[in-house]
């Protein structure tokens, strides 16, 4: 039986790309940490899918999506300046909000560059935090910025849903309408950082930042964050 090769369109190079490496099922051990999320639900913060939409547009918005948004698109820019990525590595580690906050995206980061090694166009910085390898990788293959930007909180979003899906308990039905709600915050979010700079990174959506400082020492833990 003879086989058709199809030549693929950069579109559609960097759309299945974007779908591998930000699928749940890419190994980067995303759902073993809830952000803060095992807290908030320990305090009730967090109680049904209302407070969980009012809790991750927060974070989204004015806390640690919007630094990982800014953070992955200076990656981006700088997927082929070494020295460059390595100051951004450095900057995002430094402004993590907590320990925790800082394992997580370093975990998730590592484990993104050792199965994303197949596509890398070009060396990923050393033990960088996952939004800063994303932005790397999709900028050496020549991914669409915005697209990258876009994906990446997206597949955010979908993990702490997961997560508070399992925690609360919420049912698969209202997460997804948790998800579907958020679609306008994820998109104002990638457009609010296209111009944003380094000197831009910060927030205030402390209560996320607190949860991630208490579930440290919260008794009970499903969790590694």
């Amino acid at each position: 039986m003879a086989i058709t090769i199809t030549t693929m369109t950069m579109t559609e190079m960097s759309l299945i790309r974007l779908l591998a490496w930000l699928s749940p099922a890419f190994p980067t051990g995303g759902y073993a940490y809830s952000h803060g999320l095992e807290w908030a639900v320990d305090t009730n913060d967090i109680a049904d899918g209302d407070s969980l939409k009012t809790w991750l547009s927060d974070v989204l918005s004015n806390g640690s999506g919007r630094n990982d948004a800014i953070l992955l698109r200076h990656a981006h820019q700088a997927a082929n300046d070494p020295t460059a990525l390595a100051e951004i590595t450095e900057l995002a580690l430094a402004t993590a909000a907590s320990r925790e906050r800082q394992t997580e995206s370093l975990a998730q980061g590592n484990a993104f560059a050792a199965a994303a090694v197949a596509w890398a166009g070009a060396p990923l910085p050393a033990n960088a935090p996952y939004a800063v390898a994303v932005g790397a990788l999709t900028g050496a293959n020549g991914i669409d910025e915005d697209d990258a930007a876009v994906a990446y909180l997206q597949a955010f979003t979908t993990n702490l849903i997961s997560a508070a899906v399992r925690l609360v308990p919420l049912g698969q039905n209202a997460g997804l309408r948790v998800l579907a709600a958020l679609e306008p915050v994820i998109i104002a979010t990638a457009a609010e950082t296209r111009e944003a700079t380094l000197d831009d990174l910060g927030g205030c959506a402390f209560r996320s930042d607190l949860a991630s400082l208490r579930h440290e020492t919260q008794y009970t833990r499903l969790f590694r964050s």
